[in-house]
């Protein structure tokens, strides 16, 4: 097996070798060994900072990604957690869609009131029944 250099690994992956040793800190990945004082990675090591970026981009905290990399290093992937978040994320995508049509729609409104737009007056509606829901789903 032939071992990456830090300076190869940040190349390749795009981080700062600085965030790559703080993600060793945060028992993300591991060196196996050293070549004087600069850390040499195994190969899979490229694979492990991919799903650390995705765990990022779906808004895990470094320690929830930590929780899952088992004491191998390969993924132990929470898949009750992962089906959670992603409910979470497809929700949020249909409210931003609605919320981008209210902006599109007051952007483009041919009335010189919006408060006079029989459109615009539904919009209102929709967005204060979805303001009651989501106060209900925080409370309870």
């Amino acid at each position: 097996m032939k071992l990456l250099d830090i300076a190869t690994v940040a190349e390749r992956s795009g981080l700062k070798p600085s965030t790559l040793r703080y993600y060793e800190e945060k028992g993300l990945i591991h060196a196996l060994s050293r070549h004087g004082l600069r850390r040499q990675y195994g190969p899979e090591v490229l694979q492990q900072l991919a799903l650390v970026a995705m765990g990022k981009m779906a808004g895990f905290a470094l320690d929830e990604i930590a929780a899952m990399f088992g004491p191998s290093g390969r993924p132990e992937v929470p898949r009750a957690d992962l089906q959670a978040r992603s409910d979470a994320m497809l929700k949020q995508a249909r409210q931003l869609e609605v919320l981008a049509q209210m902006l599109r729609h007051v952007a483009d409104c041919p009335e010189p009131n919006h408060l006079e737009c029989g459109k615009f007056q539904k919009l209102l509606r929709l967005a204060t029944k979805a303001q009651k829901r989501a106060g209900r789903t925080a409370r309870g």
